[in-house]
């Protein structure tokens, strides 16, 4: 492989980083989970990590339907997931025995026949915060539970009354989100940072994810899990643009995302005492994943620092394209795809854990 040219202009870090951030990179190197319990339907709210290519069919320059994004997916077809294949919800399904792919609500190859067993409203790049989903232009949150009502009056057009509601109680719903808000909002734009202390505004990104879950439930939902954030000063381009320092991970980044985690802790304990008939899961990944990335031979990896795609310190979206000489030709040596999502083998490591997580918390 031809050496890596670690130079870039800070015009291209800046740019990179108002791009779409990935949901946490987790845990233990097993094969995906085959369980076995009631769950028709994996139904998923959120992100870059989790957006099967809603936003193929928006109007925003985030978008990864182009190689060698999906080189290893089958046929080698770009779907406008952020990886070389599959992702953690896909792997997710599978594991329930639903199906091995999750479709992009938005994807009109697809119908209600396809997303009664499963479906994403996700968009890479959005955020709790609506102002974070303005940046780029990708779907709101808001935007998502409209799309998710829309989708229940279709269910129950299909199936009935009494069989959808059914299928939306047993369903896992997914929520992975919270990381834009930080890195491609709060510290990149002027606005937030001068008008609210990180402390308060973590505390407006938890209302809001508290008055997202209670709708959720209001709607019918009961099985639920969220996300807390990764090490999020440990990503590619985090180091990178942290050349200063060693290029080591920026740790306030990363002190951040333990206060917000042990905050969302907190609000999912008072959730489930509070919503009747909730099965509310937090997956905190935060220790599993700072583990992978210190020891990534011990998860069979051999690069935690830098990414597959191109020189793996700044490349993603557009930059990761097929034209740049310097992609690396074996994707499982890698935790990162490109400098911010994680490659299919990462992908495969969160779905174990979140299957594992969530069924622990609720044998």
């Amino acid at each position: 492989m031809q050496q890596r040219d670690q130079s870039q202009p800070q015009q291209t870090q800046l740019f990179m980083k108002t791009m779409f951030w990935f949901l946490p990179i987790v845990l233990l190197l097993l094969p995906v989970l085959e369980v076995h319990g009631k769950v028709p339907a994996l139904i998923v709210f959120g992100d870059s990590t989790v957006d099967p290519g809603n936003n193929n069919h928006i109007s925003t320059i985030l978008k990864s339907d182009f190689e060698p994004y999906g080189r290893d997916f089958a046929g080698g077809k770009p779907t406008g997931r952020f990886s070389n294949g599959r992702i953690a919800t896909d792997f997710i399904a599978e594991a329930f025995g639903i199906k091995s792919t999750v479709p992009a609500y938005l994807d009109p190859t697809y119908d209600i026949k396809d997303f009664a067993t499963g479906v994403s409203f996700a968009s890479a790049g959005t955020g709790f915060d609506n102002a974070t989903s303005d940046v780029l232009s990708v779907i709101p949150l808001w935007k998502e539970l409209e799309y998710y009502a829309e989708f229940q009056d279709k269910l129950r057009g299909y199936l009935g009354n009494d069989k959808a509601n059914e299928i939306l109680r047993e369903a896992l719903h997914l929520i992975s989100i919270g990381t834009n808000d930080f890195l491609e909002n709060y510290y990149m734009l002027p606005g937030k940072s001068s008008q609210y202390t990180v402390v308060e505004y973590q505390n407006i990104l938890l209302g809001i994810a508290r008055n997202f879950i209670t709708e959720l439930h209001r709607r019918g939902a009961q099985k639920i899990t969220i996300t807390g954030l990764p090490p999020m000063g440990c990503l590619p381009l985090e180091r990178a643009t942290n050349i200063f320092f060693g290029s080591n991970c920026n740790e306030e980044y990363n002190n951040v995302a333990k206060d917000f985690n042990e905050k969302l802790s907190g609000a999912v304990t008072d959730l489930n005492k509070d919503l009747p008939g909730i099965q509310l899961v937090l997956s905190s990944p935060y220790e599993m994943v700072m583990e992978m990335i210190d020891n990534p031979t011990s998860f069979g990896f051999k690069n935690a620092a830098m990414a597959c795609c191109g020189t793996g310190l700044f490349e993603m979206g557009y930059m990761c394209n097929k034209r740049n000489p310097f992609t690396c030709s074996d994707a499982r040596e890698y935790i990162f795809w490109d400098s911010f999502h994680p490659t299919e083998k990462a992908n495969r490591i969160v779905a174990d854990y979140v299957v594992k997580h969530f069924l622990a918390a609720f044998k």
